[in-house]
């Protein structure tokens, strides 16, 4: 049974849109916007009924405030008014609501316009759910040509998406940069570290499995698989638009090897000019580089590995994401020991 959350000031209105939903739904009823946010903590309703016009936090702020919630986000907002203003109606519409209901409310005009609304929001939820999964196969499938291209990395895609993913989750936690950190770009980001490689796919087998260190020339030529990354991930996504994760995917490519000190590559981008991504990305990859085996060192222990890192603070890496490190270097260690 569908959950459906009323919320209005008025507790004779609450009580009347009770005794009409009450046979079909669960219902829970809220006296004002702080209250119903306190609802929505502890379940997800199906589908808000919302008063326009209430004291401290009208609908719109509690609107607003529901949809920063990631789990809240798509959750259909049916606002319910008293009044018939066009201009109201298209600010709310604009801003997220799905439909208007006056009251006082007719019960099959209620019913009806909520049924509408639920099937349509099942629908959409079912066609995000496709579309996600066609997405992570389109980055499954680059990431198995990454590794199948550099047999020396095997894992390494998938276990420094594993660490973005655990370094932004603590950032985050932390309440840093939470101008760019949310729930969404956290996941975002975990989705599009696996291709941030994916130039590799262009340079030589010569290069890449070269079993000792690069010369000045090898290496410049290896430093292009950044810039060559995101032009492959520009060209793709052009012809296949929507993606979600899809600029973040491109900055990844493009500015993972940039540091903190301006001093890496290919734009030689300095502190908060790198985006942020990408300045997860790098300790991730960097990390991974140290305690794997390549074909031209062996592995260092994670201990040493810790140590190198956060020696980089303020030099290789932003210092913030190396104290988020700091705080999670013991999962780290559990990844690398997880076979993918």
């Amino acid at each position: 049974m569908n959950n459906i959350l009323v919320v209005d000031d008025n507790l004779v209105t609450l009580q009347q849109i009770n005794a009409l939903l009450e046979e079909n739904y669960e219902v829970s009823l809220a006296k004002s916007g702080s209250q119903a946010l306190l609802i929505c903590y502890q379940i997800v309703p199906d589908l808000i009924l919302l008063d326009l016009d209430m004291p401290e936090m009208d609908g719109f702020e509690t609107m607003l405030k529901i949809k920063k919630n990631l789990a809240l986000k798509h959750v259909p907002i049916i606002f319910l008014t008293a009044t018939q203003n066009t201009e109201i109606e298209v600010k709310a519409l604009k801003n997220g609501a799905v439909d208007f209901i006056t009251k006082p409310a007719d019960k099959d005009i209620l019913q009806h316009r909520i049924e509408v609304h639920l099937n349509l929001s099942t629908y959409n939820r079912l066609l995000e759910s496709k579309v996600r999964l066609l997405e992570d196969s389109i980055i499954a499938s680059f990431s198995d040509m990454i590794e199948y291209r550099d047999e020396s990395t095997g894992g390494h895609v998938m276990r420094t998406s594993k660490y973005v993913q655990i370094l932004a989750q603590e950032l985050f936690r932390r309440e840093e940069y939470k101008s760019e950190l949310t729930e969404f770009t956290v996941d975002m980001m975990t989705r599009a570290a696996p291709l941030h490689d994916v130039g590799k796919i262009a340079i030589s087998d010569v290069i890449l499995l070269k079993p000792t260190l690069l010369n000045d020339d090898e290496f410049n030529i290896m430093k292009t698989h950044t810039t060559v990354g995101g032009e492959m991930l520009r060209n793709i996504f052009s012809k296949v638009p929507g993606q979600s994760y899809h600029e973040m995917a491109i900055l990844i490519a493009e500015c993972h090897h940039e540091r903190w000190d301006g001093k890496g590559y290919p734009k030689r981008l300095k502190g908060e000019e790198i985006p942020l991504c990408a300045r997860i990305m790098a300790l991730a990859d960097v990390f991974d580089a140290l305690v794997d085996m390549r074909v031209y060192k062996r592995p260092m222990s994670h201990q040493d590995a810790c140590r190198v890192i956060i020696s980089e603070k303020n030099s290789m890496f932003d210092p913030k994401v190396v104290e988020a490190f700091e705080s999670v270097q013991d999962q780290f260690s559990e990844v690398k020991g997880y076979r993918f």
